[in-house]
Protein backbone atom coordinates (compact mmCIF):
# COMPACT_ATOMS: atom_id res chain seq x y z
CA UNK A 1 0.00 0.00 0.00
CA UNK A 2 1.33 3.51 -0.76
CA UNK A 3 -0.32 6.45 0.29
CA UNK A 4 0.26 9.87 -1.60
CA UNK A 5 0.00 13.37 -0.27
CA UNK A 6 0.76 16.10 -3.24
CA UNK A 7 1.77 19.52 -2.12
CA UNK A 8 2.94 23.34 -3.40
CA UNK A 9 -0.26 24.15 -5.31
CA UNK A 10 -1.49 28.02 -5.65
CA UNK A 11 -1.80 31.17 -7.04
CA UNK A 12 0.53 31.82 -9.82
CA UNK A 13 0.54 34.49 -12.89
CA UNK A 14 1.08 33.39 -16.39
CA UNK A 15 5.05 33.09 -17.34
CA UNK A 16 5.71 32.27 -13.60
CA UNK A 17 6.69 28.64 -11.96
CA UNK A 18 6.09 26.34 -9.29
CA UNK A 19 6.90 22.98 -8.44
CA UNK A 20 4.63 20.81 -6.57
CA UNK A 21 5.74 17.35 -4.68
CA UNK A 22 4.30 14.39 -3.92
CA UNK A 23 5.02 12.55 -0.35
CA UNK A 24 4.76 8.78 -0.44
CA UNK A 25 4.28 6.70 2.49
CA UNK A 26 5.69 3.12 2.71
CA UNK A 27 9.15 1.48 2.34
CA UNK A 28 8.25 0.01 -1.26
CA UNK A 29 7.99 3.69 -3.17
CA UNK A 30 11.31 2.87 -5.75
CA UNK A 31 8.99 0.17 -6.82
CA UNK A 32 6.75 2.22 -8.20
CA UNK A 33 6.60 4.22 -11.45
CA UNK A 34 4.99 7.29 -11.10
CA UNK A 35 2.83 9.56 -12.75
CA UNK A 36 0.94 13.15 -12.69
CA UNK A 37 -2.40 13.92 -14.00
CA UNK A 38 -4.18 17.13 -13.71
CA UNK A 39 -8.03 17.73 -14.21
CA UNK A 40 -8.88 20.96 -15.50
CA UNK A 41 -11.88 22.94 -14.83
CA UNK A 42 -14.68 21.06 -16.82
CA UNK A 43 -12.37 18.71 -18.40
CA UNK A 44 -11.57 15.00 -17.66
CA UNK A 45 -8.57 14.21 -15.94
CA UNK A 46 -5.59 14.17 -18.32
CA UNK A 47 -2.05 12.64 -18.07
CA UNK A 48 0.51 15.47 -17.53
CA UNK A 49 3.68 13.15 -17.06
CA UNK A 50 5.38 9.90 -15.74
CA UNK A 51 9.08 8.96 -14.37
CA UNK A 52 9.90 5.50 -14.32
CA UNK A 53 10.84 3.74 -11.24
CA UNK A 54 14.76 4.63 -11.56
CA UNK A 55 14.21 7.90 -12.89
CA UNK A 56 15.99 7.01 -16.07
CA UNK A 57 12.76 7.75 -18.22
CA UNK A 58 10.12 10.50 -18.19
CA UNK A 59 7.38 11.24 -19.96
CA UNK A 60 5.04 14.31 -20.95
CA UNK A 61 1.92 15.26 -22.40
CA UNK A 62 3.06 17.20 -25.69
CA UNK A 63 0.89 20.34 -23.83
CA UNK A 64 3.54 20.52 -21.63
CA UNK A 65 6.88 18.91 -23.00
CA UNK A 66 9.54 21.45 -22.70
CA UNK A 67 8.33 23.38 -19.71
CA UNK A 68 7.30 20.54 -16.88
CA UNK A 69 9.83 18.39 -15.73
CA UNK A 70 9.43 15.17 -13.58
CA UNK A 71 11.96 13.68 -11.46
CA UNK A 72 12.09 11.99 -7.81
CA UNK A 73 14.12 11.51 -5.07
CA UNK A 74 13.47 7.62 -3.47
CA UNK A 75 15.78 7.75 -0.86
CA UNK A 76 13.12 10.72 1.05
CA UNK A 77 10.02 8.69 -1.01
CA UNK A 78 9.41 11.87 -2.94
CA UNK A 79 8.40 12.92 -6.40
CA UNK A 80 8.42 16.34 -8.07
CA UNK A 81 6.94 18.31 -10.49
CA UNK A 82 8.81 21.36 -12.17
CA UNK A 83 6.64 23.66 -13.66
CA UNK A 84 7.80 26.88 -15.83
CA UNK A 85 6.14 29.13 -17.92
CA UNK A 86 2.62 28.79 -16.68
CA UNK A 87 0.07 29.29 -18.70
CA UNK A 88 -3.62 30.09 -17.78
CA UNK A 89 -4.71 26.58 -19.43
CA UNK A 90 -2.62 25.02 -16.73
CA UNK A 91 -5.32 25.80 -14.31
CA UNK A 92 -6.21 22.46 -12.56
CA UNK A 93 -5.93 19.90 -9.63
CA UNK A 94 -2.74 18.11 -10.03
CA UNK A 95 -2.57 14.69 -8.82
CA UNK A 96 0.45 12.18 -8.38
CA UNK A 97 -0.70 8.82 -8.97
CA UNK A 98 1.14 4.84 -8.79
CA UNK A 99 2.07 2.29 -10.91
CA UNK A 100 3.45 -0.97 -9.65
CA UNK A 101 4.23 -1.92 -13.09
CA UNK A 102 7.50 0.12 -14.40
CA UNK A 103 7.03 0.32 -17.73
CA UNK A 104 3.14 0.38 -19.40
CA UNK A 105 2.39 0.97 -23.24
CA UNK A 106 -0.76 2.92 -21.46
CA UNK A 107 1.11 5.47 -19.32
CA UNK A 108 -1.11 8.09 -19.96
CA UNK A 109 -4.20 5.75 -19.03
CA UNK A 110 -5.42 6.72 -15.14
CA UNK A 111 -6.76 3.19 -15.22
CA UNK A 112 -3.13 1.92 -14.80
CA UNK A 113 -2.26 3.39 -11.51
CA UNK A 114 -2.94 1.53 -8.21
CA UNK A 115 -2.77 4.56 -5.79
CA UNK A 116 -3.53 8.28 -5.94
CA UNK A 117 -3.27 11.76 -3.89
CA UNK A 118 -5.98 13.97 -3.25
CA UNK A 119 -4.58 16.40 -5.21
CA UNK A 120 -3.32 20.10 -5.23
CA UNK A 121 -4.73 23.22 -6.75
CA UNK A 122 -2.73 25.27 -9.10
CA UNK A 123 -4.07 28.48 -10.64
CA UNK A 124 -2.07 30.41 -13.10
CA UNK A 125 -3.69 34.04 -14.06
CA UNK A 126 -3.46 35.72 -17.03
Amino acid sequence: QVQLVESGGGLVQAGGSLRLSCAASGRTFSSYAMGWFRRCPGKEREFVGRISRSGGFTYYADSVKGRFTISRDNVKNMVYLQMNSLKPEDTAVYYCAADSADYSGYYFRSSVYDYWGLGTQVTVSS
